[in-house]
């Protein structure tokens, strides 16, 4: 009896330390769709035969790249594919005729971990990251740490959520991982 009280009065705590965000056991909303840039990444935009265009940009705070010649342009929520065409449509109206623009994602935001690891702190992103990759990068989990799930914190469409994964689940850019102590 005890063994399956445990679980819930756990789940009640998490809960309640959850502040502003949502605990649960499903997977994280929209974990399977397109990866939507935010302050922090790092976008290569490729302005065919305009060298003075093409460059890195970092989306800034308030979700812009500022690219030359040309007004600053919201990319915060957007898609890379989304991305293309706004440069595109910006450059049409405002420089170029029929511009042919690429965009690729350069440096991802980074994530943040803390809790239960060696050395918490943030580090650079790595594509297709689980939740134990980025327990390797921060140096491990300590001897206190619960190994089989984390909680990720991670902001989508303007909400923090938070919910708790097992480690072998991807996370994302700009993700706060955090490892629990274990209490058995």
């Amino acid at each position: 009896m005890l063994r399956l009280l445990i679980p819930a009065l756990l789940m009640v705590v998490l809960q309640a330390c959850a502040a502003g965000g949502v605990v649960s056991q499903q997977p994280l909303a929209g974990d399977e769709g397109p990866y939507r840039l935010d302050s922090g990444d790092q976008v290569r935009v490729t302005v065919f035969g305009q060298e003075d265009l093409t460059g890195e940009y970092t989306v800034d705070g308030s979700g812009h790249i500022s690219m030359p010649l040309i007004n600053a342009i919201a990319a915060r929520g957007l898609t890379v594919r989304e991305l293309e065409k706004e440069v595109a449509r910006v450059l049409g109206e405002e420089l170029l005729r029929n511009p042919n623009v690429s965009v690729q994602v350069a440096n991802f935001r980074p994530f943040f971990i803390l809790g239960e690891v060696s050395k918490s702190g943030q580090y650079p992103y790595v594509d297709g990251m689980t939740a134990r990759t980025a327990i390797a990068i921060a140096g491990g989990f300590t001897h206190r740490a619960d190994q089989r799930y984390v909680r990720v914190t991670r902001k989508e469409d303007g909400q923090l959520l938070e919910i708790e994964i097992p480690t072998d689940q991807l996370i994302r850019p700009g993700d706060t991982v955090y490892v629990t102590e274990r209490y058995f």
